[in-house]
């Protein structure tokens, strides 16, 4: 983690709007080395000598000592503080213009408009946390459920980032002993790091990163929606299914065949996980142009999906599974017999679906509903969470939703492979050295514990919001 007073932070104080505009109360952010002393020259109250952590009631005034509003300003002072800096948080009321005329008044005074994520990336730069941490600070805010949420909670507590640094200690340790033997090379009996443990702890670290990063696979859904795919013929009825889950009519319901001829979305939340569904077109021979468009699309979102809900009213024939089957390999498949209007007596009136051969390929479920009469709909809701499954989500709960670290961790698992074949290979302890260091500074980009280019951070913080 880098050290207060990093030379790559601007010596400018800088202010932004902290809080949504609309509110009641609307929150202006001031940090940097002349923060207090900016808002003192524009406040009714002395605040130079103020203690840390107060609050003070005055009144913030134009040029011309008029009163803009009255507010409440609160005051920390480095390095105890978000940024690691001076900061003064300034409370107004919501209105638009009485924060434009405050924070004109503070631009008057030598602050700076504060850029996207700057407060964050001050935070990094002077050690307040790293840059996995600030990554979870804008995840935090984009959260949208539950299941998002608790992972960027986790992941901003530091958990990730404690188990990465364990890992790189692990790793540090093998590299020191293989560097004690070159140190005596002349002794070439003399043998520190016992090559069998080495491979052994070689392997289990790797085994750990390789589940960090399988993981993202699950991060990413519960981070952006679990994809599900709504498919099946013309006019079985997936758009009142699709209804009947958002409970709301989102796409048109007719019994004319091929109404529905491009991609309808919408996403609900299952137990706290959302589900981002996909209505398609129908599955048709059909010569309309539109149409035939529409169930193109239809077989391009079947790739996207990772639950695939076949809405069948009778038994489909042996082309119609052969061609739906095709598309379902590595993915859930739930087969739902809809227009089944008496559930108590489904068992009777369920259509028979027989695929032996193809439940080894994939997860398949099989349930009845009635689209039309709403039966069946929280049962379907209970079938999709299962068929997710889902890890149980504590606060320690460690699932990778960033790309970057992703792909810093495909890159420690093949630079672990090659350290584990050198071993293999009973290779010198240099050449294993130089792929150990590789590991250990790949897995130090994650959280930032090494110099970051700058190209790296303004990728990073580009994306935040201003204020944060």
């Amino acid at each position: 983690m880098q050290a207060y007073n990093n030379p790559l932070i601007s010596s400018e104080t800088i202010c932004a709007l902290a809080t949504q505009p609309g509110g009641a109360i609307g929150v202006i952010r001031v940090s940097g080395s002349k923060a207090i002393e900016i808002v003192d020259a524009v406040f009714t109250k002395c605040i130079l000598n103020a203690p840390a952590n107060t609050l003070h009631y005055g009144e913030i005034c134009d040029k011309d000592n008029q009163t803009i509003d009255q507010v409440v300003v609160s005051i920390w002072r480095a390095p105890h503080s978000y940024t690691g800096e001076d900061a003064v948080e300034i409370s107004c009321h919501g209105s638009a213009y009485i924060l434009e005329q405050v924070l004109h008044r503070l631009i008057e005074q030598g602050c700076q408009q504060a850029k996207p994520g700057e407060y964050t990336q001050r935070a990094y730069l002077n050690g307040k946390m790293d840059l996995s941490q600030t990554e979870a600070v804008a995840d935090l805010i984009s959260s949208t459920n539950r299941a998002s949420y608790k992972l960027a909670l986790s992941q901003l507590k530091g958990h990730f980032s404690s188990e990465l640094s364990t890992l790189r200690n692990q790793l540090l340790k093998i590299n020191s002993l293989l560097e004690l033997e070159l140190d005596f090379s002349d002794h070439e009996e003399l043998e520190f790091a016992d090559r069998t443990e080495l491979t052994a702890l070689a392997e289990e670290i790797d085994r750990k990163v390789t589940i960090l990063a399988h993981s993202f696979k699950t991060g990413q859904a519960l981070k952006n929606g679990i994809p599900v795919a709504i498919i099946g013929k013309t006019n079985v009825g997936k758009s009142t299914l699709l209804n009947r889950l958002l409970r709301d009519n989102r796409a048109i319901v007719s019994d004319v065949h091929g109404t529905t001829r491009d991609v309808i979305e919408d996403t609900i939340s299952i137990n706290g996980v959302d589900f981002h569904f996909i209505d398609t077109a129908g599955i048709r021979k059909t010569t309309d142009y539109v149409e035939q468009l529409g169930i193109e699309r239809t077989f391009s979102e079947l790739q996207k999906a990772q639950i695939i809900l076949w809405v069948i009213d009778a038994e489909p024939t042996e082309d119609e599974k052969a061609e739906i089957l095709a598309q379902c390999a590595d993915k859930h498949l739930i087969l739902v017999h809809n227009k089944v209007d008496d559930l108590s007596n489904s068992s009777a009136k369920m259509v028979s679906m027989q695929l032996p051969a193809q439940q080894a390929v994939f997860n398949y479920h099989e349930i009845s509903i009635s689209g039309k009469y709403n039966l069946g709909i929280d049962q379907l809701e209970d079938l999709l969470y299962k068929v997710a499954d889902l890890p149980e989500l504590t606060e320690n709960t460690t699932i990778i939703t960033n790309a970057r670290h992703y792909d810093a961790l495909t890159r420690a698992h093949a630079s672990l492979l090659r350290v584990q074949d050198a071993m293999a290979m009973n290779l010198s302890g240099d050449l294993i050295s130089e792929d150990l260091k590789d590991t250990i500074s790949i897995l130090a980009e994650i959280t930032g514990d090494q110099i970051t280019p700058q190209e790296t951070l303004h990728n990073i913080f580009k994306h935040f919001c201003i204020g944060k």
